[in-house]
């Protein structure tokens, strides 16, 4: 797969640019990696989607190991090969065993209880909501009362909020042709 945007650097970059790419390899990200260079091309969507894509993967009350569950449903559904490998790894830092990256790109339910330090009902529930949630565009009264309970409204907002950030990545990665780095193979057939 070629990528349809040649990959920019700092140098190609116009002021506006310079600012966003600046703020994103100056932050906690570090680089330019895979929606961001699609993004650089509108220095205002670039920067109010690093914005909220540093909040949604940094900074919710779920944590790094729930949002990554949803992250990687999301990734799923749109067979997003560049943002399923950089978030299985994210996903294994942040304590899911290769069984649970197995299950998840199989569409299986995983054994969350399986790993150590893991919050069952938490992590279930993020599957359930996003699983639901993807497949349908939208959510029965059932699961949203259930899933009320477990996460609160604050949570619940966030966790609706990460699945859309990464409906967006996922769409950017896959309408330019992110590659993947070279020697990756691809995590879903084609």
């Amino acid at each position: 797969m070629t990528s349809r945007l040649e990959a920019l650097n700092r140098d190609q970059l116009n002021e506006p640019q310079k600012e966003v790419y600046d703020d994103i390899t100056g932050g906690i990200r570090g680089s330019i990696q895979g929606p961001f260079n699609a993004w650089l091309r509108s220095p205002p969507l670039a920067n109010a989607a690093q914005k909220l894509g540093e909040f949604c993967r940094f900074n919710t009350s779920l944590g790094i190991r729930l949002s990554e569950i949803a992250i990687l449903v999301t990734a799923r559904k749109y067979k997003s090969q560049v943002e399923w490998y950089l978030h299985a790894q994210i996903a294994m830092e942040a304590g899911h065993g290769q069984a649970t990256i197995d299950a998840l790109l199989a569409g299986d339910r995983p054994d969350f209880g399986a790993v150590d330090g893991a919050d069952v009902e938490k992590e279930n529930m993020v599957l359930d909501y996003a699983s639901e949630l993807v497949a349908n565009g939208r959510i029965s009264d059932d699961m949203h009362a259930r899933a009320l309970a477990v996460f609160g409204e604050q949570g619940l907002v966030e966790l609706v909020g990460v699945i859309g950030y990464y409906h967006l990545v996922s769409l950017t990665l896959n309408a330019f042709n992110v590659p993947l780095p070279d020697g990756v193979e691809k995590p879903f057939a084609e």
